[in-house]
């Protein structure tokens, strides 16, 4: 007896929903920032470094950049996440890598040569 192939015949699978996935940092020119600034509360410290942060925006990054300004007050989860143990904290996510101050925001110079806008900065010797 001669056996004939069986036609097999491919069954299509729709998945209802894509797998979940966890939304990256949005995708920016090499000249864009992405600044988060945290702050505990409305103290006149916190005003002080939303004010340093943008000013920084404004005079040298030419509004560049996008700044999140979050109280661990109203977000608390958000410090947890990004692993905040002092205000202010001053956070470069974009361009990567992403860096951190904390503390007093008054040197604006420190800030400058971290986010690589230290051409623009005269040092006197």
């Amino acid at each position: 007896m001669k056996h004939s192939p069986k036609s097999v015949k491919a069954k299509k699978v729709s998945l209802a929903r894509p797998p979940a996935k966890k939304k990256p940092l949005p995708l920016r020119p090499a000249d864009q920032y992405f600044l988060r600034l945290f702050v505990a509360g409305a103290t006149a410290r916190s005003h002080q470094a939303v004010l340093r942060v943008r000013e920084l925006c404004a005079a040298e990054l030419q509004d560049n950049c996008t700044l999140e300004v979050i109280d661990i007050y109203q977000q608390p989860a958000l410090a947890r996440t990004n692993q905040i143990v002092a205000t202010p904290t001053f956070i470069i996510e974009l361009p990567r890598p992403a860096r951190r101050f904390i503390g007093n925001l008054t040197n604006i110079t420190g800030l400058l040569v971290e986010l690589n806008l230290s051409t623009k900065v005269k040092v006197a010797l």
